[in-house]
């Protein structure tokens, strides 16, 4: 099916792998030097559906409070603990793999897999990332939380396009 929607990983990592400090902070990420905001607001027009682990809602919530940045979008978050939905988002407790694939036969465009890292290993694990779109910045965090986790698994990618923002180097990949 050649218009299927995709699942893309659209994300920023420290030049050394990493997403966050061990705390969850961003701080370095902001001190970097960019230009415009890097291809974030082009990207996000072509999705319509946000996928995220509980903890990144939470953080989310914690960090923007009222002003949740994805209220135009169909937000899913996946937890084992909580169920139902708010003004935010629906909360999934099904079967990931089922849920997922059936998102992606659905109309609409593409699909966000925000974070975090639990439910990004799990994503790559099952195969269901198709696109790569991933802004390095040029510093070294030293330890935190990695974009990749230690796997069992292997993935093989295909580069599809580089650019430029200032500091930051984005790379976008496919998935073969």
């Amino acid at each position: 099916m050649e218009n299927q929607r995709k699942i893309i990983l659209y994300i920023a990592t420290s030049l050394d792998g990493y997403i966050a400090t061990e705390d969850d902070s961003l701080e370095w990420l902001f001190k970097t030097d960019g230009e415009g905001d890097a291809g974030y607001s082009e990207f996000y027009e072509t999705v319509d559906t946000i996928l995220m682990g509980r903890r990144t809602y939470e953080w989310i919530i914690n960090m923007e409070g009222e002003n949740f940045p994805y209220k135009n979008k169909d937000c899913y978050v996946f937890s084992k603990t909580v169920s139902g939905e708010n003004e935010n988002a629906k909360f999934v407790h099904e079967d990931i793999v089922s849920f997922v694939n059936k998102l992606k036969e659905a109309e609409g465009k593409h699909i966000w897999i925000v974070g975090g890292g639990e439910l990004l290993h799990f994503f790559l694990k099952e195969r269901l990332v198709d696109e790569f779109i991933i802004t390095i910045a040029p510093t070294a965090i030293g330890k935190g939380i990695p974009l990749f986790k230690e796997a069992e698994f292997e993935f093989e990618l295909t580069l599809k396009d580089m650019k430029r923002f200032n500091q930051f180097a984005q790379l976008h990949y496919e998935r073969i």
